[in-house]
C-alpha cells in the first residue's frame, strides 16, 4: 500500500514523503534535519528507510536541511542540472553526498519511478515530479508554479492523487503588506499558482480521474486554509463534481495526517 503524507508544506518550508511499509522517498527538505526526522518518526517511518531526496528547486525553503540530512544517512539527491547547480553553489549539499541529475525519462529507486516535469517558477530549472509506487499508484507534486501549462497538466494528469499549489488570494495578495516588487513576482508567469488557478486545474484533474487532492504551499501572509479549500471545492461542485464521491479535498500544514491509496 502507498503512503503520502506532506510533512510541511508552506513558503517557510516544504518536504513530503512518498513511500510504503519498506521504504520511501522525499521531495524537498525545506526544514532542519531534526525537524525531518521528528516528522519522519511521527508518522512511523524511520529516516534510514529513505531512499532518496528529489529536489525541486534552489530556494531555501526546499533545500534548507538536505546537506545534514543526506549525509547523515548515506542518501543521492536528485534534481535538474540547473537546481543541482543552485544547490551546490548555496553549499547547501556536502561534496561527500552522491548528487545526480535525474533524467527527464525518469528513474526507478526502491521500487519507486520518478519522472520530473519542467515547472515555470523564477529558478534555475525547477520541476515537479510524477511517481509511480511499487504497487502502480501515481503521485504527482506540482508547487511552486507560477501558471499551469499544458505540459504539466499531461505530466500530471491521471495521477491518483495530486499535491497542488494554492498559494494565495489575489486579493488579499494586492492589498496585503508586501512590497509591490515581490507582489508581481508572485502573480507573474513565474510566481506561484493562485487559489483560483488551482481550483481551475484541479477541475481539470479530476475529469481526468484524480481523486484525491491536497492544497500545498499555502502562503501565511496572503492565504488561509479554509478560504484555499472553499475555492477549490466551490469549482469542483460548479463542474458537476462531489466532494467525498468523486473527490476527496485537504489543505496541507504542518505535520499532516499519512494518506493511504
Amino acid at each position: 500500500m502507498a503512503r503520502f503524507c506532506s510533512l510541511f508544506s508552506s513558503s517557510s518550508g516544504n518536504c513530503t514523503y512518498i513511500g510504503n511499509s519498506r521504504s520511501g522517498i522525499l521531495i524537498d527538505i525545506g526544514v532542519s534535519a531534526k525537524k525531518t526526522e521528528q516528522a519522519l518518526s511521527g508518522i512511523g517511518v524511520d529516516p534510514s528507510s529513505i531512499n532518496a531526496i528529489f529536489v525541486t528547486h534552489e530556494h531555501t525553503d526546499h533545500i534548507k536541511g538536505i546537506k545534514v540530512f543526506a549525509q547523515r544517512y548515506g542518501i543521492t539527491v536528485y534534481s535538474s542540472a540547473g537546481t543541482l547547480a543552485g544547490i551546490e553553489e548555496a553549499n547547501a549539499i556536502s561534496p561527500d553526498t552522491c548528487a545526480e541529475i535525474i533524467p527527464d525519462s525518469g528513474i526507478e529507486t526502491g521500487g519507486f519511478f520518478v519522472r520530473p516535469f519542467r515547472t515555470p517558477h523564477d529558478s534555475r530549472e525547477s520541476t515537479g515530479f510524477s511517481v509511480v509506487t511499487p504497487d502502480g499508484r501515481r503521485i504527482s507534486v506540482a508547487t511552486d508554479i507560477g501558471k499551469m501549462t499544458d505540459s504539466i497538466m499531461a505530466a500530471i494528469s491521471g495521477s491518483d492523487l495530486v499535491l497542488l499549489e494554492s498559494n494565495h488570494d489575489v486579493g488579499m495578495l494586492r492589498n496585503g503588506p508586501y512590497p509591490f516588487f515581490l507582489k508581481e513576482r508572485i502573480l507573474s508567469d513565474r510566481g506561484h499558482l493562485s487559489n483560483e488557478c488551482c481550483a481551475d486545474a484541479a477541475v481539470k484533474l479530476v475529469e481526468a480521474g484524480t481523486t484525491r487532492f491536497v492544497l500545498g504551499h499555502l502562503s501565511r501572509e496572503n492565504n488561509m486554509p479554509q478560504l484555499a479549500f472553499e475555492t477549490t471545492r466551490a469549482a469542483m461542485t460548479m463542474a458537476g463534481a462531489k466532494e467525498n464521491t468523486d473527490y476527496l479535498l485537504s489543505v496541507a500544514g504542518d505535520f499532516n495526517p499519512v494518506i493511504a491509496l
